[in-house]
């Protein structure tokens, strides 16, 4: 089953949202390369697990656009810095100010009242951050090859991580300049210092393996990702 809503978010106007399957609800969180094929992609393969999910277009505030060709992104620095300069007005606290309208639209429609979250590169970022500000709204939360989560500023993501109180399971890419073994350190501390069930593992792959448009997709790696979501979501949803 898959289906399109618009959501009404505070003074932004309308997010259209893709629907996916049913079961008990999961809000999913796009890369940076915003909604395309290969995101709908992987919403499909979570809802055949038997769950509901909800990805919301998290850069509705630019429609319409056009997601760059993830080939393109990756090794032209000239078109990434471009998507990123179209993009920067999409900022964490606004996408995260959005969430509580994400996550009603996604209880009207799924089974259960426990919810997991799930999110890719930038999106692991979000979902964490999410389940951290919300921390009563989700049972689970995962995030794949995320980025950018210690920063020297007052609202650094990785800050609100102590918050948790849903499962986390973070996977980590070998190969990641948008996160250093020392900040991936920094996160664990955080997940320690707050008591948060938490399994984080680094998978022998480059940063955004798990799209299949990207030129570093890992099919293997991918396929594992599948079952550690899938094994999460099962013991928490």
């Amino acid at each position: 089953m898959h289906s399109q809503i618009d959501i009404r978010t505070d003074g932004a106007g309308l997010c259209r949202a893709e629907v996916f399957g049913e079961g008990p609800g999961v809000l999913m969180f796009h890369d940076g390369l915003g909604m395309r094929p290969a995101m709908h992609d992987i919403a499909r393969q979570i809802a055949g697990a038997g769950y509901c999910v909800l990805l919301p277009d998290l850069f509705y505030r630019m429609a319409p656009y056009e997601a760059p060709d993830a080939k393109a992104l990756f090794s032209d620095p000239a078109v990434r810095a471009a998507w990123w300069t179209k993009a920067q007005g999409n900022t964490a606290a606004a996408i995260l100010g959005d969430v509580p309208h994400y996550l009603a639209a996604l209880k009207s429609r799924a089974r259960g009242s426990r919810i997991g979250a799930t999110g890719y590169c930038m999106g692991g970022r979000l979902a964490l951050s999410a389940a951290g500000k919300y921390p009563d709204a989700f049972a689970a939360v995962a995030a794949y090859h995320p980025g950018g989560l210690v920063t020297d500023t007052p609202d650094s993501p990785h800050l609100l991580f102590d918050k948790i109180t849903a499962q986390v399971y973070f996977a980590a890419a070998s190969d990641d300049p948008s996160l250093s073994d020392a900040h991936r350190d920094i996160v664990i501390d955080a997940f320690v210092r707050g008591a948060v069930d938490h399994v984080v593992e680094v998978y022998p792959a480059k940063h955004g393996w798990v799209p299949t448009d990207t030129p570093v997709h890992d099919e293997t790696c991918a396929a594992r990702h599948r079952d550690t979501l899938f094994n999460l979501l099962r013991r928490t949803l």
